[in-house]
Formats: C-alpha cells, sequence, structure tokens
C-alpha cells in the first residue's frame, strides 16, 4: 500500500463531514472532479470503500466510518510536528510556556526572573522563553497541537490526556466574590454554602470536551467576561488561592474549607521531556524548594 498523504485526508474528512462532493469542493475551494478523483486515489491506496455514493449523496462505509474517527488526530499529529520542527530548527532556540492568564501569577514570575538569570549566565540548556497566555482550559490543547513545550497546569482541573508532569505545589482555594455581597464579610465558607447561593450561582467551567456542566450559574469562556460577571454580581468561583492576582477592586476572596487542594504542576506532552524542559523543570523545583525552606 502507498502512504497516504495529508492532502488525501484533508479532502476525505471534507467529503465525510459535508456528505456531499459538491458541498465538500465549495468548502475546499476547488472543483468537484478533481476532488472525487483525490477519493478514489485514497480509497485504491487503503485498499477499501470509504464511501457509498447515490445520487442523493455519499454515506460512509464502516471503513469510512474508523478513517472518519483516526484522521483527525493524525493530522493533528502532523500539525504539531512541523511547528516543533519550525521551532527547533530557527536562529535561536527557545521555550514557549502556556499559562492560564492571572494564574499563579507569583510563582510564574520567580519561574521566569530565576530561569532568564540561567539563561545570561550561560548556563546549559536554558533557553530564552516566550509566554503563551490562554484562556480556561486550553493549556493542554497548546502542547499537544505543537504551540506550547511545556505548561503550567493545575489538578484537579485541567486535562492530562497524552501530558506527562511534575508537581511543584499544593494550596487551598478561595471563592471569589462580589465584595457588595453579603459572603464577603464571611472569614469563612464551605463547598456547601457557595453552591447554594440563590442570588450568586456558582460559574461553570468548561469540562475537557469543552462542554459544560448543568447547573443555573453562566457559562464562563474567558478570564475577563469572568471577573466582569463577578464584579456585577452574576456569579462567584472558587479557585486556587494564588490566582488571587487578577483579583479586581470589586472582588473579594473568602477562603473555602473544605474546597478540593489545588496543585500546580509543570506539563508537557508525553516523551517530548527534552533537555531545555529538563532545566526548566529543575528551576521550578529549586524555586519550591527555596520557599518550602523560608517558610519551614
Amino acid at each position: 500500500m502507498d502512504d497516504v498523504e495529508t492532502r488525501e485526508l484533508r479532502y476525505f474528512l471534507a467529503v465525510a463531514e459535508e456528505r456531499h462532493f459538491g458541498r465538500a469542493a465549495l468548502r475546499l475551494g476547488m472543483a468537484q472532479p478533481p476532488l472525487s478523483r483525490a477519493i478514489r486515489q485514497l480509497e485504491a491506496r487503503i485498499g477499501v470503500q470509504l464511501f457509498d455514493r447515490d445520487r442523493r449523496g455519499v454515506r460512509l462505509t464502516p471503513a469510512g466510518e474508523v478513517l472518519l474517527r483516526d484522521a483527525p488526530a493524525a493530522l493533528d499529529s502532523v500539525r504539531a510536528a512541523v511547528r516543533r520542527a519550525r521551532r527547533a530548527g530557527a536562529p535561536e532556540r527557545r521555550l514557549v510556556l502556556a499559562t492560564k492568564a492571572g494564574s499563579s501569577h507569583a510563582f510564574l514570575q520567580s519561574l521566569l526572573d530565576t530561569h532568564q538569570a540561567a539563561v545570561d549566565a550561560g548556563v546549559p540548556d536554558a533557553v530564552p522563553i516566550d509566554v503563551e497566555l490562554c484562556e480556561i482550559g486550553e493549556q493542554a490543547g497548546l502542547l499537544l497541537d505543537g504551540t506550547a513545550d511545556v505548561a503550567v497546569m493545575h489538578r484537579p482541573f485541567d486535562d492530562f490526556t497524552g501530558i506527562e508532569s511534575v508537581d511543584l505545589h499544593s494550596e487551598p482555594q478561595v471563592a471569589i466574590v462580589p465584595s457588595s455581597h453579603p459572603l464577603a464579610a464571611r472569614r469563612s465558607l464551605t463547598m456547601a454554602e457557595v453552591s447554594s447561593v440563590p442570588d450568586l450561582p456558582i460559574a461553570r467551567w468548561p469540562l475537557a470536551d469543552w462542554s459544560y456542566p448543568p447547573g443555573p450559574g453562566p457559562e464562563v469562556h474567558s478570564q475577563s467576561q469572568l471577573a466582569q460577571l463577578v464584579a456585577l454580581g452574576r456569579t462567584l468561583l472558587v479557585i486556587p488561592r494564588s490566582s488571587r492576582a487578577w483579583q479586581w477592586p470589586e472582588h473579594s476572596a473568602v477562603p473555602v474549607l473544605d474546597a478540593p487542594i489545588a496543585t500546580t504542576v509543570l506539563g508537557w506532552p508525553e516523551g517530548r521531556r527534552t533537555p531545555e524542559v529538563d532545566q526548566l523543570v529543575a528551576t521550578a523545583l529549586r524555586i519550591e524548594d527555596d520557599s518550602e525552606a523560608a517558610t519551614a
């Protein structure tokens, strides 16, 4: 069997998703006859029929269903490999570190400053860092698609499928509430209390598959949206204590005594712990060791 080309997989996905050669050709910006020929060539390469064709359109065969399930991941892997290769071949080697905006600010500042000092001192495998700020839950995707090399992530909130990681530190969580709300005057809260405030439903964060859990609270898509909804008295949220860096003056933070412990970690794609990532991990662990010694 000849090797399948990525172009053929893209053509296949367009037809499989549109269920129509004409619409797929329009989506791809090409004429229908070359698209039909490309699909026949793909079927010949694989040695199976991928579509049942009739005058009303096309239907996937069982073989086509399997390819539809697996092809997107294959194309994503190729794109990720290309992105990583481009960075590796750049005149100056750099690491891209992804982190949720406003998250673990004090730790991140210390990490960047300490690591840059190692770069300036010429420490082997210490390379400059570019920071890729992202929204809620996007770190894993940026790692897996090759956009980032390493990411600051948090258990138990982020998706770690396909990600290796090292734990750095754990901390309690706080509720961020409007400063004008009666909850702001409390010394502490419980999860039962923050989950049952009639006029202040807890914000709903996206799950790993980007769906949202049921509930009356608003679906949040970005940190800025979330901050404004809290300030307007429309929602509250529970976050790691160190994430208070992005608080607005209209916010108050109240400890939540029984909230799950949040653990900050450094993550990278499975099997891709390079010497440069190793150096950054060593720096992060040294910062944590120094911090623990200072508070002991």
